[in-house]
């Protein structure tokens, strides 16, 4: 007997992958780019501990309710569209079966199979909903993220990735540059692991994001620098 290899696919389904990369990106560089603008008008270490302490708690608490309102939101649109799609396969069965016939067709499959396959779904509803679902929104319906995983992936890694420039200035280093260099490695640290995720080069994936923050830091810093010498 021939064995038969298994694979397994990683969760894309789940809400949170998106979130935490999202957030953790979002929490370097936006302390990143906080901390080098108020460095470049003040070296005061307190103040830019402020600064970075300020960004990392709103910006944690802005990511967390974001993502929660846009899954929440994305989930209610989506259950009223089945709402409207299991309506209509109650009323009109023929020609929601007519539709999946359609677009099976158009892929390739043999008219008389399409038209058996959605004739047995006809008197399924909840599977021809899950099928529907599939076909014309691209949705699984029980499989929908969920806001709360998404909202404390987002708001954890936002407030770990935020922490990261932050850290040294907390020990009591007073040298901006420190900071902006331990931002800089824990962008790349991301970038790469995250790339191991979709089996890209690591160093790319750090590489890019590495450089993504310096030109945030730099635009900052220069725009601090010049209101600094200006005030």
């Amino acid at each position: 007997m021939t064995a038969v290899a298994e694979h397994h696919h990683a969760d894309v389904s789940g809400g949170w992958l998106r979130a935490a990369t999202f957030g953790a990106m979002d929490g370097l560089v936006t302390n990143i780019a906080l901390i080098a603008g108020v460095g470049g008008a003040s070296t005061d270490r307190h103040l830019l501990v402020l600064t970075g302490v300020a960004g990392l708690v709103a910006g944690a608490i802005s990511m967390g309710i974001g993502e929660w309102t846009s899954v929440r939101t994305q989930n209610e649109q989506i259950a009223a569209e089945l709402d409207k799609e299991l309506h209509e396969l109650r009323v009109n069965p023929e020609g929601e079966a007519d539709e999946l016939v359609e677009v099976w067709t158009a892929r390739g499959l043999p008219p008389e199979l399409a038209r058996q396959v959605a004739e047995v779904l006809k008197v399924h509803p909840e599977q021809a909903l899950r099928v529907h679902a599939q076909e014309e929104l691209g949705v699984v319906p029980d499989e929908l993220p969920s806001p709360w995983t998404a909202a404390s992936s987002s708001f954890v890694c936002f407030a770990v990735g935020a922490v990261i420039p932050l850290f040294t200035l907390i020990l009591g280093y007073d040298n901006l540059w420190v900071a902006l260099s331990a931002g800089g490695l824990g962008l790349f640290t991301v970038g790469a692991l995250i790339s191991r995720l979709t089996a890209r080069p690591w160093w790319l994936g750090g590489l890019r994001q590495l450089v993504l923050g310096a030109l945030a830091a730099g635009a900052t810093f220069a725009i601090g620098t010049l209101i600094g010498v200006n005030t």
